[in-house]
């Protein structure tokens, strides 16, 4: 299998802003592309991708990122860092006492800063977990389809994590998005990429994939929730050119 997730992709009204806003946060560079801005990962951290799209697609406070602490004072400094950069403080019924902190990035994405015990959280570094909205068919189809161990598996919540370690990906079929099979594409999507485009579409298709479209730069397929995820060619750094990775460099993690 020669698979890879360059990035998880987020349409949202102002890619540039929502993507400075996570590269400040995250203390990584971004890569201008054609109608979005990426935000890069590396083998342990997942990238973010933002792309620029005027379609309304709902609630998203299902769907959000998870930032980890290691202490309380650690835990303050991340959500007045992201105050400063244009979060604010978001209500989706959390308690008064609860230990995380829910927020939203200037595009109304919905983020958590973990409290510092956190033990599911450990040793995932600072982007702790993407949640996404699906069943367990789907976490345990990504599970097969990026060879990432299968983390968590209690009912209908599911989470992988790269062997490697680091951010974990996450499924809950509570509040799914329903999904129009004419159109599956969804706020949240997984952009893959691979060097062999049409070995790695037939071995998801034999998962459980089911295919969209295709174009000269890839494929569209979905997974078996019906939520669409693109397929490029590329390699472990990605499909951009040489030129933007080495003018690329992470960012140090400062408040």
């Amino acid at each position: 299998m020669v698979l890879w997730l360059e990035a998880v992709s987020f349409d949202v009204a102002d890619a540039p802003a929502v993507a400075a806003f996570w590269a400040g946060l995250l203390g990584r560079g971004v890569v201008t592309e054609p109608g979005g801005v990426l935000v890069p990962g590396d083998n342990t951290q997942v990238g973010l991708r933002f792309v620029s799209s005027a379609t309304e697609h709902g609630s998203r406070s299902r769907l959000h990122l998870h930032l980890t602490s290691s202490s309380p004072d650690d835990q303050q400094r991340t959500v007045e860092k992201a105050l400063r950069l244009g979060g604010r403080h978001l209500d989706v019924g959390q308690g008064h006492d609860d230990p995380w902190v829910v927020l939203a990035d200037p595009g109304g994405n919905a983020l958590c800063v973990i409290e510092p015990d956190n033990t599911f959280l450990a040793g995932t570094g600072y982007l702790g977990e993407v949640t996404c909205d699906g069943s367990r068919a789907a976490g345990l189809f990504w599970r097969d389809a990026l060879g990432w161990p299968l983390v968590w598996d209690r009912g209908e919540q599911t989470a992988v994590q790269s062997p490697l370690g680091g951010t974990k990906i996450s499924w809950d079929s509570w509040g799914a998005q329903e999904v129009n099979a004419k159109s599956p594409r969804t706020w949240q999507r997984f952009d893959l990429i691979t060097a062999d485009v049409a070995g790695e579409s037939d071995r998801l298709v034999s998962l459980g994939a089911t295919r969209v479209s295709e174009s000269s730069d890839g494929v569209e397929l979905a997974d078996p929730d019906g939520h669409a995820f693109s397929l490029g060619r590329g390699g472990p750094a990605g499909r951009r050119s040489r030129d933007s990775l080495d003018a690329w460099s992470p960012l140090p993690r400062t408040f």
